[in-house]
């Protein structure tokens, strides 16, 4: 993966994280969606966004539940981690903003929200200090053809502010992000359980 970020380069503990998350990933069984990994690079602003997506192993594809898991490594917080790089403490510490959409599509018919809802709670304290919290619920209806097809998405938004240690080793941060992983594993087998009618994989276009 290459891709230039404001200073020119990645900056070495943003390459690290992602590495750390995608271990984290694999050792929560989780599978890496076909759709590639999409990193970004803001030309104006400068921030940087890396984006995945995993499902349950063993899943037709598209699966029925997946997680779509965005990390956004803001201009801020790069200038704040150059600056704790040569030795200038910094005004504040650098963090990464964390967003997790948990998603159940292919629904043979609309979804009972409120079931759904209970097998997500509202706020979890996996990320630290601050809370990865639950901001939006959406239901989908798509008309392809003569039929409906119908899915529900809910999106949770966090960060992760770095302490000394974990700048001085980023290895540190690995019980947080395992904390994750396997927060959302066990949420995509919940959800996964719900007793909802799902349509053929064949049936289910994008």
């Amino acid at each position: 993966m290459t891709g230039l970020s404001s200073g020119g380069v990645l900056d070495h503990l943003l390459v690290d994280l992602i590495g750390t998350i995608r271990s984290s990933f694999d050792r929560a069984l989780l599978q890496r969606q076909a759709v590639e990994e999409r990193f970004q690079v803001d030309v104006f602003l400068g921030d940087v966004s890396w984006e995945t997506s995993y499902s349950l192993p063993g899943e037709e594809q598209p699966p029925r539940v997946r997680a779509d898991l965005s990390v956004d490594w803001p201009t801020w917080s790069q200038t704040s981690y150059r600056s704790w790089s040569i030795g200038e403490p910094p005004d504040e510490m650098p963090e990464i903003v964390i967003e997790v959409a948990l998603r159940i599509q292919r629904l043979a018919a609309a979804p009972d929200t409120d079931q759904v809802l209970r097998a997500l709670p509202e706020a979890n304290h996996l990320l630290g200090v601050d809370a990865l919290v639950r901001t939006a619920t959406t239901i989908e209806q798509v008309h392809a053809g003569e039929g409906v097809r119908w899915a529900v998405e809910a999106t949770y938004e966090g960060s992760i502010r770095f302490s000394e240690s974990q700048l001085e080793e980023p290895k540190e941060i690995e019980p947080v992000i395992d904390r994750l992983t396997r927060w959302i594993a066990s949420t995509l087998i919940t959800l996964a359980d719900l007793p909802f009618s799902f349509l053929p994989p064949d049936e289910e276009h994008g």
